[in-house]
């Protein structure tokens, strides 16, 4: 089944059905979302100072989203490093002892650098683990378990990413750095929010295949939480469509990068939270005015497409990303091919 316009056509697959089935995810993730059996020790030993560090870690998509959860429990004086998993176990293992509280995501539970982790670990250090998959070495290795409801996916990740948004949210509250009730309160705009953009998907991404027409450099930057749908956001476009992208910060775009500037580049700038929104809008114009090819993603927009309602920052990271993934099908509408359809790679890594 497809839908046409004069010159896109768009294939509707497995990966669109998982991205339009995510505000049901994040509905049924937030039902679920509670103070499991374990979580207030750990919250005391926090408190008293046992615990002296928490450690970030994940792979891929669900590394990125540990980024706002990493900004959240540094800003309130927690001691936080965020670190990928590979680079953990190969690394910087010394950290695995009884003063670390670990906070793992991994979607399946079975990625290749979280077993390692669990044995290397050998229950040094408490962990606290946000997957999908509660039978998976993951669920049955970790002191804690917080479980999404995304659903079974089928390739890039979507559901998965974003009810991990929320978990690690509600995790930072738990953890006693917000109040929970609130933060739940904030969480639930999430699913409406999300409902309510994807609705009109096939306008967004006709729109987005004609912006992108005749561009062969992409990229995504922004600051602060952004730098999640930043991260993620470029991976999921090679992965789905094979298409490259590069994610980084705009900062890190105006040293060296700025010189792709060109007809044939593109740059998504996500306007990002308060803090540095005018410096995020201060590079688009720049970009504009050295004759490049950018858009505002954010509440002020020039085009639906990339426009999301403005929201609490709690919400934020978890909106950001849907542009991203109508670009992935903007991309995959340009070559007639469908979109998440993996040739080389797997849905779960297990070799190093």
């Amino acid at each position: 089944m497809s839908i046409t316009d004069q010159t896109y056509r768009v294939s509707e697959g497995e990966y669109l059905r998982d991205i339009l089935d995510q505000p049901r995810a994040l509905e049924a993730t937030l039902e679920s979302l509670g103070a499991p059996d374990g979580l207030l020790p750990i919250v005391q030993r926090l408190k008293q100072g046992i615990l002296k560090r928490v450690v970030l870690t994940g792979m891929g998509s669900s590394f990125h989203a540990l980024y706002p959860l990493h900004l959240f429990l540094s800003s309130h004086g927690c001691v936080t490093l965020l670190v990928e998993t590979s680079e953990l176990v190969h690394y910087l293992s010394q950290l695995l002892d009884p003063a670390t509280l670990i906070i793992a995501v991994s979607q399946s539970g079975w990625s290749a650098e979280i077993v390692r982790l669990l044995e290397m670990n050998k229950g040094l250090a408490q962990i606290i683990a946000v997957s999908n998959t509660a039978k998976s070495p993951l669920g049955s290795g970790a002191d804690v378990v917080l479980l999404t409801n995304a659903g079974e996916e089928f390739s890039v990740s979507c559901k998965t990413y974003v009810t991990a948004l929320m978990v690690l949210c509600q995790i930072g509250a738990s953890l006693g750095y917000a109040d929970s009730g609130q933060t739940r309160r904030e969480l639930a705009q999430a699913a409406p929010a999300a409902a309510a953009y994807l609705n009109s998907w096939r306008d967004h991404v006709l729109a987005l295949a004609a912006c992108l027409d005749k561009v062969d450099h992409l990229f995504l930057v922004g600051r602060g939480i952004s730098l999640a749908a930043v991260g993620t956001g470029a991976l999921i476009i090679k992965e789905s469509v094979h298409y490259h992208a590069e994610g980084m910060s705009s900062a890190a775009f105006r040293h060296g990068p700025m010189e792709m500037i060109s007809g044939e580049t593109f740059v998504g700038v996500f306007a990002g939270v308060e803090t540095t929104r005018a410096l995020n809008a201060k590079l688009l114009k720049e970009i504009h005015r050295k004759g490049g090819r950018a858009e505002l993603i954010g509440a002020e927009a020039r085009l639906p497409s990339l426009r999301i309602p403005a929201m609490p920052e709690s919400v934020l990271p978890i909106l950001e990303i849907l542009p991203v993934q109508m670009i992935t099908l903007a991309l995959a509408a340009q070559t007639g091919r469908e979109a998440g359809q993996f040739s080389l790679a797997s849905k779960v890594t297990t070799a190093e």
